[in-house]
């Protein structure tokens, strides 16, 4: 029961999402959505190898704190889902050349991925909220409010890049960097005892804002729909 109520918990940023893209009239197919919630869940796993293979000793201090914080954590974690979302669009595009080889987008290809991306971001979060909430259980709402919507502006940042690679890989390394940047400076927040909750809220808030304004940049308009294969 208790790990029931986690997960619910843990999914409600998810629910307000499908929500708000149903309300928004994105015509886009259930199958992706679970597709890339469960991608961003997978991204947990070479998170915790990297993490583990990155693990080397350093000497205490603000140097050590860093590389924590910024590298070993925020770094691996972004990596992990840009790899996934690399073998998520890999598979679509192989699909889409098969079956329909001349069908142009009818999403502009940077919005798609930054979508994805956020999606992706959110299956991390539920993830990785109910490992942390199982040993913690207190943080649970803590980190629904924070860390699902942090995850979530990461990993559209991450979606630009996964799309960006191929034709623009500068933009796309600066995402991967910024996504990092900002994961980082969110870990600094919460583990430093001197810095109120609310900072840690504002940095999430504040890049969940960023990442919802370029999705809806892309919202489709009354003569075309968007949809999502």
């Amino acid at each position: 029961m208790h790990y029931l109520i986690m997960f619910i918990v843990s999914a409600i940023p998810v629910i307000a999402v499908y929500i708000w893209f149903r309300l928004a009239k994105y015509e886009f197919s259930l199958v992706w959505f679970l597709i890339a919630l469960l991608m961003g869940a997978a991204a947990f796993f070479p998170a915790l190898v990297l993490q583990y293979l990155l693990n080397f000793p350093v000497t205490p201090g603000r140097g050590a704190m860093f590389y924590h914080l910024f590298i070993r954590v925020a770094f691996t974690e972004e990596v992990s889902r840009l790899l996934m979302l690399f073998i998520f669009f890999g598979a679509i595009n192989l699909v889409k050349k098969k079956n329909s080889p001349d069908q142009p987008l009818s999403w502009n290809t940077l919005v798609r991925g930054t979508a994805t991306g956020f999606i992706v971001g959110l299956g991390f979060a539920i993830l990785e909220n109910i490992v942390y909430a199982a040993s913690v259980p207190q943080t649970l709402l803590m980190r629904a409010v924070t860390a699902a919507p942090l995850h979530a502006a990461c990993g559209a940042r991450i979606g630009a890049a996964a799309v960006l690679f191929p034709t623009n890989p500068i933009q796309a390394i600066f995402r991967l960097i910024t996504a990092t940047a900002i994961h980082g400076i969110y870990n600094f927040m919460v583990a430093m005892p001197g810095f109120p909750a609310v900072m840690a809220i504002l940095i999430a808030l504040s890049a969940l804002i960023t990442a919802i304004l370029s999705i809806r940049s892309g919202e489709p308009q009354e003569t075309g729909l968007t949809r999502f294969h």
